[in-house]
């Protein structure tokens, strides 16, 4: 093959591990990820390639293996290897502000350039996540290139050799050269060797170029390969070390077939590329977009919510730039792509916990300085259009939706914990007394079904706002209606604010003209570091006043709840006793909350009122 026309690889290496993420996770990809590559491609100098590792890895990395450190310097300083920049929480760039796009890069970019002497050209886009509107964030962090998928390419109207060849691209005027990336041959060489792979690859060029339709463009120009593969292939009692330097070894003599390159050196020799755009979308399909995925999961669509609230909070705060700053690092913590991405990182209960503590440190710091005092404030808070009602004092943060009036998030500051991040069922997001009337009959066991047809489903509901009191209470009221099993029970809730507690109250009464003799059920849900007494335990005083460690079915109108993580102590009081119920919610292997199922047993003749108050009490 002639030298102008000779075709060029880009090899490079990627890894991230979420922010909360447990030690072993972080070892697992630095053993099986990383180092295999870095250690391996350093014995062969004569091959180029480009890393990108999150920040919060190469964190954790500079803390446990910081001879790594010394191998990627060295390398770059050689000149044989180039280091990408990007978020460095790894963030779905497209859905957070453009100020949080521009300070991850920033951040990131002022990492690599104390630890490895060199300012990043190259920014990575997690998951490939694309939004046209991401060149004018990419051109301002002085970024020059960045990589999507082939598939991408294909998408935007690009076809056949010119999937092979880098492009420019533009937004409000600035410019950045996009790279396509061969997912097909990445999973190639998962199975067959670097020679078989490539060789044929070469063939089907030469094969494509004797086509009498070709263009002169596909004739006389190289073709980019790019490709960041996760794994080689290897027999399952290889060692991943002996895998990677075969493939390494492949590629040494392979020069023949491929030349390895690195993106500043394709930009520097090709002053003019041909200019394309691209439609949204990302790496895991060009149907996918992370604005629906926030619709259709709701775990998701709630730390977007709370990091947009954030988000507004750090804005207003006004002349302490350090604190401003540190608030902002707080809450890039919580932008992971994980969060927003098929991976299935928004089921994961300790990446949300983790990303629920850092914007509650980050609301913490916005608030500092500013006058403690219980507050009701109305505010759209999930982006559905209807405003909810936000309770907030200098402990703790309850926020109420009208729909079931019920507890979408309760936080406690002392300890960075939100404990109705609960996950969803198939109703949406899991709350706090979440309202059911039920026959006195239905069992409250592990087969509870919240779809009974003799139930009325009052959390599905739509509560009307009564009486509000900006010092902190706030009132609702369900009103009967007589095509729902029960609908004659009308339904009075308040939430009253104190320091250190939260009053529920309720009145119900029956609107009809016969007597009703129902369950009430209004389930709590709180959600912990895990389910068992490791983290954990339940208790009710008995007769002599003494706790008794409770599981399953317990009477009692005094609940102790342990948080032992946190060490925090949660007491749930009743006025009334009741029958209860503890259950345990998980996603598939994913704990999600502890279900408090508290049983009261109601006989009410016409226009009788059945009243309770529960109060629950933090202490840490």
């Amino acid at each position: 093959m002639k030298d102008d026309k000779k075709n060029y690889l880009i090899l490079g290496s990627h890894a991230h591990v979420p922010s909360g993420a447990p030690e072993s996770e972080f070892e697992f990809v630095y053993e099986n990820k990383m180092r295999p590559f870095v250690t391996n491609l350093y014995r062969y100098s004569n091959i180029q390639a480009v890393f990108h590792y999150s920040g919060i890895l190469l964190y954790w990395v500079e803390r446990n293996h910081p001879e790594l450190f010394m191998l990627i310097e060295d390398m770059i300083s050689r000149k044989q290897a180039e280091i990408l920049g990007g978020g460095f929480y790894e963030p779905c760039f497209p859905l957070i502000p453009l100020q949080d796009r521009i300070g991850q890069i920033e951040l990131m970019t002022t990492y690599l350039r104390k630890h490895f002497g060199k300012r990043p050209q190259g920014c990575w886009l997690p998951g490939f996540v694309w939004e046209q509107h991401l060149v004018t964030a990419l051109s301002l962090s002085d970024m020059n290139y960045s990589f999507l998928s082939q598939e991408q390419f294909s998408v935007a109207g690009l076809q056949d050799e010119q999937i092979f060849f880098p492009c420019i691209t533009e937004d409000q005027g600035k410019l950045i050269v996009i790279f396509p990336v061969s997912s097909s041959i990445e999973k190639e060489l998962e199975d067959k060797s670097f020679y078989h792979v490539f060789n044929e690859l070469n063939k089907e060029f030469e094969n494509k170029s004797n086509l009498p339709d070709k263009s002169e463009y596909f004739l006389n120009t190289e073709k980019i390969i790019c490709i960041f593969p996760d794994k080689v292939s290897s027999s399952p009692e290889e060692a991943v070390d002996t895998a990677w330097n075969r493939f390494f070894e492949e590629i040494s003599l392979s020069e023949n077939i491929i030349e390895t390159t690195l993106p500043s050196k394709i930009i520097k020799k090709h002053k003019s590329l041909k200019k394309n755009n691209f439609p949204d979308s990302a790496k895991s399909g060009n149907d996918f977009s992370p604005r629906r995925f926030l619709i259709n999961h709701e775990e998701a669509n709630s730390i977007y919510s709370k990091m947009i609230f954030t988000n507004v909070l750090i804005n207003q705060l006004k002349g302490d730039k350090a604190r401003k700053q540190n608030a902002r690092e707080e809450l890039w913590k919580a932008q992971d792509s994980c969060f927003f991405s098929p991976c299935n990182g928004h089921l994961r209960g300790e990446l949300r916990k983790a990303a629920y503590s850092s914007l509650l440190r980050a609301e913490r710091l916005s608030r500092e300085n500013v006058k403690a005092i219980s507050s009701l404030v109305q505010h759209d808070f999930d982006l559905d259009g209807v405003k909810e009602y936000l309770f907030q004092n200098d402990k703790i943060n309850c926020y109420v939706h009208k729909q079931g009036a019920g507890i979408f998030e309760l936080d406690y500051f002392p300890n960075e914990w939100n404990y109705l991040d609960c996950g969803t069922n198939e109703y949406g997001r899991r709350t706090a007394f979440a309202d059911i009337i039920a026959c006195v009959d239905e069992k409250t066991d592990e087969s509870f079904n919240l779809s009974s047809g003799n139930s009325r489903l009052c959390f599905t509901s739509q509560y009307e706002a009564q009486t509000q009191d900006r010092k902190g209470k706030s009132c609702f009221i369900l009103s009967s209606c007589s095509n729902e099993p029960f609908g004659s029970i009308e339904i009075n809730k308040c939430y009253l604010l104190k320091k250190d507690s939260l009053q529920v109250s309720y009145a119900l009464r029956n609107t009809g003209k016969v007597t009703q003799v129902f369950q009430f059920i209004p389930e709590i849900d709180f959600s912990f570091a895990g389910a068992g007494d490791e983290y954990v335990r339940f208790y009710a005083a008995d007769s002599d006043g003494k706790d008794i460690n409770l599981d399953g079915m317990y009477n009692t109108n005094n609940l102790k709840i342990h948080d032992i993580i946190n060490e925090v102590q949660i007491i749930l009081l009743s006025d009334k006793e009741y029958t209860g119920r503890l259950l345990t919610a998980f996603n598939g292997d994913h704990y999600q909350a502890t279900r408090i199922i508290p049983s009261f047993f109601i006989s009410l003749e016409s226009g009788e009122i059945w009243i309770n108050e529960f109060t629950l009490i933090f202490s840490h």
